[in-house]
């Protein structure tokens, strides 16, 4: 069965990850893809991070440490690791071998109402490497830290109007650094120049979870609808497929995760249930 429409069509591959015999992932919120295409899965289980190379071989797991109460993954150009652990309140920078490098923010200390931060969802490396933190389920901000980690700004606000926020859930940044950011219960993204003044938003996805840009900044977003929607940068929808259910192209759980590698391939790890991780190949 094939899901998707126009130039972005794939075939789902729902067994594709091969894990060691006794293992099993819980949710999986968060999965990244590096440059050679070894990807990183984030779940929340005895083995928060499992790394696997395109055709699902295990290679290797670590974390077990640092990394329970995985939320947000992001991956940069030199393949170091930026992972939210949302219910320790900070973010980790690693390396690809899972060698700690910092940490943003104090584990297990949430901060007062406005400052970073409290229970965040992710983080987005500007092209400058600026870093941008949506913190989301305890707070209603963007923060911008600069590449050594000190804090810039920050803004946002509860509400709904521009600028507001009702669980900030993810953001990215893009080549133009506009920054996007998943207000998922507002049911909106909405989008930001670098220094967080409002340029507009879109209705469409419903419920935005997570973003990814490939290399062409075509915009893959996950849902609440149990769908993974494709778009354009001007938030036209340009393929669409998934629904909730156990058959191919549908999905039991939400979406959460997605990210893609080199060769168009993509892979949505869900939260709601365990173990749900779809490889969709390009056709």
């Amino acid at each position: 069965m094939r899901v998707g429409q126009g130039d972005y069509r794939y075939e789902p591959v729902r067994d594709w990850a091969k894990l060691p015999s006794g293992w099993s992932f819980g949710w999986i919120p968060a999965i990244a893809v590096d440059s050679r295409d070894r990807v990183y899965v984030h779940s929340r289980s005895e083995h928060p991070m499992v790394v696997f190379d395109r055709d699902g071989n295990f290679l290797t797991s670590w974390g077990e440490d640092l990394l329970q109460n995985a939320h947000g993954l992001r991956i940069d150009a030199e393949d170091n690791l930026y992972c939210t652990v949302w219910k320790d309140h900070c973010v980790h920078k690693l390396t690809s071998d899972g060698e700690l490098q910092w940490t943003l923010g104090t584990p297990g200390v949430p901060r007062p109402p406005g400052l970073p931060f409290n229970l965040p969802t992710n983080l987005a490396v500007a092209p400058d490497g600026c870093l941008f933190v949506s913190d989301g389920y305890g707070n209603a901000k963007v923060h911008k830290f600069s590449p050594d980690g000190v804090l810039l700004k920050s803004w946002g606000e509860p509400g709904t109007g521009p600028g507001q926020f009702d669980l900030v859930h993810d953001v990215w940044v893009d080549s133009e650094y506009l920054v996007y950011v998943c207000d998922r219960s507002n049911n909106r993204i909405q989008i930001f120049d670098g220094e967080g003044n409002y340029l507009r938003e879109w209705a469409d996805p419903y419920g935005p979870d997570f973003v990814w840009f490939d290399p062409d900044e075509t915009i893959f977003v996950a849902d609440l609808r149990h769908r993974v929607s494709v778009l354009n940068r001007d938030g036209q929808v340009l393929s669409r497929w998934g629904e909730k259910g156990d058959g191919p192209g549908q999905f039991p759980g939400f979406p959460h995760a997605i990210w893609g590698d080199s060769r168009g391939d993509i892979y949505v790890g869900e939260v709601g249930v365990n173990g749900g991780l779809t490889k969709f190949v390009r056709v």
